[in-house]
Parts: structure tokens; C-alpha cells; sequence
């Protein structure tokens, strides 16, 4: 590895630096080497103390020795706003981080990409929904690129897996750790078919002010941000704003007015963002590829199809309690759950917190 690089790394990476500062220094000094080489006076213009004693630590220095040391491992790259693969996109996008942890198939830098979000609290039919837009996504030819967290990230990076593995899972803490760690085969599978990215120094813990600044980096990624299930409070309408202040398209699937994990797509589409309901939808509004596969993935096993019960009909397709559904059928309580637990067995109903239920969306029905 060159000096260049090293010097490029260790000022990455020194603690108060960030990317305004980065590109500041640069335009000042010309490159990072006489920035790390300058006196105290000339840089007190652009940073204050508290990054100057950083500057003095040698912090940046140590990380960026660890930065490089791991980049020799297999499928392990640094990639840095020079680089030619360095995504246009999130060039362009301001505040683009100057360093770039990349493991996986770096390749898929270069590909479209599309952003799939939600929360990490979600229904099993939200999770459903992620995993059948994002294949079908794939299938289309766009990366899809989300956090890794819980709930929606995860199906979203699973669903694209199951087709082509065309997927970048952006993280919030260094790229040798996992978090969640429940997500950490998931993990290893975006590593061998599709790639992590990382702005954080190895080791970075799971810091909440980290999640913002990844959010960043996936609306700057992506020509559009896709909101699957959100609540008011969600991260997920973070990810949003930052792709539309960047002049991307933002779309999001409804829901029901019931649920509060629909009011943060609700409130995106009272704004302005585009009302989603198929992958047609999607392909209309971020625009149509090649397909990225000549013969489509095996799709999953089908599921035997329901007939539409009276329970069923009753339910509908919106939340309601056991007592309303009694009131429905003219059932007794445990003639009622006898019925429910059945339709939960299969498959084919959720329970939901407060003694409800809702009907779940067909697993093999891939949104057309």
C-alpha cells in the first residue's frame, strides 16, 4: 500500500475530521500528506482543539495501519473518493465519506441501485412484502441497498440474496463487527454474494449518532428509497428526507390506517412520495433494466392455497380483536381461538399485540 493511501486513511479517519472537513483541508493543502504534515497555526482556520490534539493522538494513524492490514484480506477493499469505482452517485451526493470499507463483491458499486428501508419492529406481512418487492427488485436488475438492521433491512437484503445476490447491506459500526448480532449469518452471506459497506473505523461500536450518518450513505447510494413499513418515529423517514433533499425518487407502500407501523409510509405519501403497490409501480417511477439474470431464479416452493373461510372474510384485511370477530361469526371464545390458532398454524393470520389479528400476505405472491 502507498504512502498516499496511508496518509489519505489516517486523516479519514482521525476522531472530529468528517467529510466537510476532509475536503477543506484538501482544497487547502492539496492533498492529505501535507495536511498531516502541517503546523498548528496554519490549520487553526479549519479545525479546532479538540480535532488538532485528535490530529496529535496518532488515533487516525493507528486506524489507518488496521485499515490496511485488513484490506489484504480476501474480498476486502478501502476504496477512497479518488478511486474510479467510487459511486458517482454518492460522489455527488454531499458529505460523501472520503474512506470506504468495502467486503464483498465491489463490483456492485458500479451496478443501479435501490434503496429499500423500514423498521425494525415490523409485521411478518411487512417482512413478507420487503422480501417479494426486493426479489422481484433484483431480478429487475437494481442492487438493493439497505442498513442490515432488524425487521424490513433484513428481508430486504434476504429477498435480493434469493435472486441474484445483488445486494449492499450499509452499516453503522466498524465492518468487522456485526449488529445486530442476531443478524450475524446474514451477514456473512451479503459478505460472500454481496457487499458490506462501511464508513467507521474497525472495532467503531454500534453508537446511536452512527445510524444517522449511515442513513446518508444509503439515500446517497441509490437513484430511489423504497419505505415498506414505517412508524412516525422511524429512522426509515430519516433515510427518506436525506434521498429526496438529494433529488431522489421516494416511494412508499401503504397501509393500514390502523397500524401504526403504515403511519410513517402515510405521512411520506401526504408529502409528496410517490404511492407504491406493485414492483410495476417501482419500475415506473425509478425506470426499467436489463434483467440481471437470462433464466429466472427458482422460485420458492408454493403454498397450498387458502379457501376464504367465513373467519377470513371476516377479518378482512385490516386489524381486529378476537372479541369483534366473536361478535362477527357469533362464536364462542374458544370456538373462536380454535379457529384462529389454525390459520396461524398455516400461515395464513398474524397475532398482533393488543389480542389482534391480520391476515398475511400470500408468501409465493410475488407483487406484479
Amino acid at each position: 500500500m502507498s504512502q498516499t493511501l496511508l496518509d489519505w486513511a489516517a486523516l479519514a479517519l482521525t476522531p472530529g475530521i468528517g467529510p466537510q472537513r476532509f475536503l477543506q483541508l484538501l482544497q487547502r493543502f492539496g492533498d492529505a500528506g501535507s495536511v498531516r504534515r502541517a503546523r498548528h497555526e496554519q490549520l487553526r482556520d479549519v479545525l479546532d482543539a479538540r480535532v488538532l490534539a485528535a490530529l496529535d493522538s496518532g488515533e487516525g494513524a493507528r486506524a489507518a495501519d488496521a485499515a490496511l492490514a485488513w484490506a489484504q484480506g480476501p474480498h476486502c477493499h478501502l476504496l477512497t473518493l479518488n478511486d474510479d469505482d467510487y459511486p458517482c452517485q454518492l460522489a455527488e451526493a454531499g458529505c460523501a465519506p472520503p474512506l470506504l470499507f468495502a467486503r464483498g463483491q465491489r463490483a456492485l458499486l458500479t451496478q443501479p441501485m435501490l434503496a429499500m428501508v423500514g423498521s425494525r419492529h415490523a409485521s411478518h406481512q411487512g417482512e413478507d412484502t420487503a422480501r417479494q418487492f426486493a426479489r422481484r427488485l433484483a431480478g429487475h436488475g437494481y442492487t438493493i441497498v439497505s442498513g442490515m438492521a432488524g425487521g424490513i433491512d433484513a428481508a430486504a437484503h434476504e429477498g435480493a440474496l434469493d435472486e441474484t445476490g445483488a445486494t449492499i447491506a450499509v452499516i453503522g459500526t466498524g465492518i468487522d463487527r456485526v449488529y445486530p448480532a442476531r443478524n450475524r449469518e446474514l451477514a456473512h452471506r451479503i459478505a460472500e454474494r454481496g457487499l458490506l459497506l462501511s464508513e467507521f473505523a474497525l472495532g467503531t461500536a454500534p453508537l446511536a449518532a452512527h445510524f444517522p450518518q449511515r442513513n446518508r450513505i444509503i439515500a446517497g447510494l441509490a437513484r430511489g428509497c423504497l419505505v415498506v413499513e414505517a412508524t412516525l418515529q422511524s429512522g426509515s423517514l430519516i433515510t427518506a428526507r436525506l434521498a429526496l433533499e438529494n433529488g431522489r425518487d421516494v416511494m412508499a407502500i401503504p397501509g393500514s390506517i390502523h397500524s401504526p407501523q403504515a403511519r410513517g409510509c402515510h405521512r411520506l405519501i401526504k408529502d409528496g412520495a410517490r404511492l407504491v403497490e406493485t414492483v410495476d409501480d417501482v419500475l415506473d417511477e425509478v425506470g426499467r433494466l436489463q434483467p440481471a439474470m437470462a433464466q429466472p431464479a427458482t422460485p420458492r416452493q408454493a403454498v397450498a392455497a387458502v379457501d376464504e373461510t367465513p373467519l377470513l372474510a371476516a377479518i378482512g384485511f385490516d386489524p381486529v380483536d378476537g372479541d369483534t370477530l366473536a361478535a362477527r361469526l357469533k362464536l364462542t371464545a374458544g370456538e373462536l381461538y380454535a379457529m384462529l390458532l389454525e390459520l396461524e398454524l398455516a400461515g395464513h393470520i398474524e397475532s398482533l399485540d393488543g389480542g389482534r389479528y391480520q391476515r398475511r400476505a400470500p408468501a409465493t405472491g410475488d407483487p406484479t
